[in-house]
């Protein structure tokens, strides 16, 4: 039995301007697929640079395509209650056309509630929104009348059976695996004031079996299990970034109303479910997340101690040269190898 294979994902939060925030993730992103990774994975956010750096994920994904020759390249997500089910379809085909069969569709209900403003929706009636655009969403790559005897042009081809969804619930686990499927699940969770300090495969587990119960027999299931690591020459400079990047992100977390408990480094770390320090350290850190072992990928994330980009690099290349095969992770042909 092979291990998981392993994705990149980013949310385009380096600190620079727009255009330099875009060069700098397709470099990253080919900077992965150089080092056998298989997959890179994008966020959506609307509106708050410091949340994410990418409205139109699509679009980017489209350019970045032209950049690279074989990584896949997936939405993680698109937030579907935002946007015209039928236009995600036609953008995503035409992506999917140009990067030659290479997109995934990654999916999810969030977003910032005050993102559902301008958009004319109400953030209180996000998921009926979502299962509506979802139904229309799915007729329309599956070829079928989505009105006034109309069908999507250019067809889907295989599209529809690259669809994931994202959740951190047990009845979206099975909404994803009723339809076969992939399965998103996040690099962190809020936790209930009486499981503050509860392991996060505690939370993503259930969301597994319930995926599983569901999932059609005979369709293989893809679980992509995010997790923020951060691979270094040495846990001190992981650290040093840490130290501002962790404590940030908890204050955005308690300005939302969540839990985060401790406030000493250390005890952050372990609340955002922070991965960090040298090869060994994060392979040690890894083995112990009881939820890995049950994924089909493992997408590998900076965010939320967003080190600097260089930094970035060589924790892809760390990863991918030292972590990933201590824990027997799937790596895919490089561009040197194939050459």
């Amino acid at each position: 039995m092979t291990g998981p294979t392993i994705a990149f994902f980013t949310r385009l939060l380096d600190d620079a301007p727009p255009a330099e925030r875009y060069a700098l993730a397709t470099e990253q992103i080919q900077h992965a697929e150089q080092h056998g990774v298989g997959r890179a994975w994008v966020a959506q956010h609307h509106f708050r640079a410091a949340e994410g750096g990418l409205p139109s994920p699509l679009v980017f994904l489209a350019n970045v395509a032209a950049q690279t020759s074989h990584i896949r390249l997936g939405t993680g997500v698109v937030t579907l209650p935002l946007e015209d089910a039928v236009r995600v379809a036609e953008d995503a085909v035409v992506a999917d056309l140009l990067a030659g069969g290479r997109i995934d569709l990654g999916l999810g209900s969030g977003g910032t509630p005050s993102s559902f403003i301008p958009f004319g929706e109400d953030v209180r009636d996000k998921a009926p929104t979502y299962d509506r655009k979802l139904r229309l969403l799915l007729d329309a790559l599956s070829g079928r009348d989505i009105g006034a005897d109309n069908t999507l042009y250019p067809d889907a081809g295989t599209l529809a059976d690259r669809i994931w969804q994202a959740t951190f619930s047990s009845p979206g686990g099975h909404r994803a695996g009723i339809h076969g499927h992939g399965l998103l699940l996040s690099r962190t969770q809020p936790r209930s004031v009486d499981a503050l300090h509860a392991p996060l495969s505690a939370l993503q587990d259930p969301v597994i079996d319930a995926y599983l119960d569901a999932l059609p027999a005979g369709i293989a299931p893809r679980i992509t299990a995010s997790r923020t690591v951060v691979v270094a020459d040495d846990r001190a400079e992981a650290l040093r970034f840490a130290e501002v990047g962790l404590r940030r992100a908890a204050e955005g977390f308690r300005r939302q109303g969540q839990t985060i408990p401790g406030d000493d480094l250390d005890e952050l770390i372990v609340a955002l479910d922070t991965h960090l320090g040298t090869p060994e350290q994060v392979a040690e850190s890894l083995a112990a997340d009881a939820t890995l072992a049950r994924a089909t990928e493992v997408a590998f994330q900076v965010h939320s101690v967003d080190a600097p980009h260089a930094h970035v690099l060589r924790s892809i290349e760390l990863f991918a040269e030292q972590v990933a095969p201590a824990l027997g992770y799937t790596l895919t042909d490089t561009i040197k190898e194939k050459a």
